[in-house]
């Protein structure tokens, strides 16, 4: 009877590696196409000092970002300092990478300046994704 147990856990680890894999095939189908160009869209984020954004201009080639461009558009000094920092080290994290995987979430010491970027890039998605 003890071996009852294991036989259903055996069945149940199965059912679960066979769902990963669907899971796995799922995901990579989802990913979008996106038209070559170049596109702009502007992100706002919250800083201790207020409101700030950003303008960010990406161009794309068979889905890769293979240039960046990011704008300051700062309301205080130390928003100054890190969007500057963020604009001058964004090229060297993003360009090459496909525009789905990108995943900003610090840059040159600039964290928030990322929520920016992040919501920019949301905008430039929704203009160049092929219908």
């Amino acid at each position: 009877m003890s071996s009852r147990p294991l036989t259903i856990g055996l069945v149940g680890l199965g059912i679960a590696t066979a769902l990963a894999g669907c899971a796995s095939s799922a995901g990579a189908t989802t990913s979008a196409n996106y038209k070559d160009g170049t596109y702009t869209g502007n992100g706002n984020y919250l800083s201790p000092e207020g409101n700030e954004s950003i303008s960010v201009t990406l161009t794309l080639a068979a889905n890769k970002v293979t240039a960046v461009t990011v704008t300051p558009h700062p309301n205080s000094a130390t928003a100054a300092f890190y969007q500057q920092q963020f604009a001058s080290g964004i090229a060297s994290e993003v360009v090459g990478q496909n525009i789905d995987t990108l995943n900003v979430s610090r840059v040159a010491g600039s964290s928030l300046t990322s929520t920016g970027f992040d919501a920019a890039l949301t905008t430039i998605k929704a203009h160049a994704v092929k219908p």
